[in-house]
């Protein structure tokens, strides 16, 4: 009862604040029509509830079987097989994560159809996929995350040099996106439950850093997927 009632303070002062930013330019600024004023006051309670609902579901559901799966799985004593779930964990959960889908619309709409939604979330899933793949690898063969990171984004920046212009930013913004209220909460938990089982000593150094990895995996990916289109 107390980690629900911890919960709602915690998304009323998140949303309070911007809420009240735009009662005073409404009354003082912008005049925006009532009608509008009163579907945003209706938008912020909508929101505020369905953010209670969702950060309870991930304390109850999602953090503890997101670490027991992550503990569980290197028990099979198969690193293929940890790779493997891992991989197809980061692509179900980036499909199912909502700041991925209202990206791709916004392009598909800017880019008139051509660029389609679900093209869009597909490659950011299979980048997002490949990078916790290779993270979980990370954690495995004891691979100094700052090796990876540099590789990664010296490919990033090697690559934008080949990428045309508009794709860029949108790359980037893929990479953003990914790091959503769905995903992190699964990935990270993952993390942390493996390295429990085979991090020993530096399970805190292991376990972390997931998120930076998969991230680096959608700004690839929408890069070469620019390549192609250009």
């Amino acid at each position: 009862m107390e980690s629900i009632k911890e919960t709602v303070l915690e998304i009323v002062f998140a949303v309070l604040p911007i809420t009240v930013l735009v009662i005073i330019l409404q009354f003082t600024l912008i005049g925006l029509p009532l009608e509008v004023f009163l579907q945003f006051l209706i938008g912020v309670v909508m929101v505020s509830v369905g953010l209670i609902l969702f950060l309870i579901g991930v304390h109850l559901g999602l953090l503890p079987m997101g670490e027991m799966i992550g503990a569980a799985l290197p028990n099979t004593g198969k690193i293929s097989l940890v790779v493997l779930f891992a991989f197809l964990m980061g692509f179900v959960v980036t499909v199912a994560e909502p700041d991925v889908r209202v990206l791709a619309t916004q392009i598909d709409v800017v880019s008139q159809g051509e660029i389609s939604k679900n093209l869009l979330i597909f490659v950011v899933a299979l980048g997002v996929a490949i990078f916790v793949g290779l993270a979980m690898l990370r954690i495995i063969l004891k691979i100094p995350i700052t090796y990876i990171l540099v590789v990664g984004y010296g490919l990033i920046f090697l690559l934008a040099a080949f990428t045309p212009p508009n794709f860029v930013p949108i790359s980037f913004d893929a990479g953003g996106v990914t790091t959503g209220p769905m995903t992190v909460p699964f990935i990270l938990a993952l993390g942390v439950g493996v390295a429990r089982v085979l991090g020993g000593k530096s399970t805190s150094a292991d376990g972390f850093g997931m998120v930076a990895l998969a991230s680096i995996g959608p700004v690839l990916a929408i890069m070469l997927l620019g390549v192609i289109f250009g």
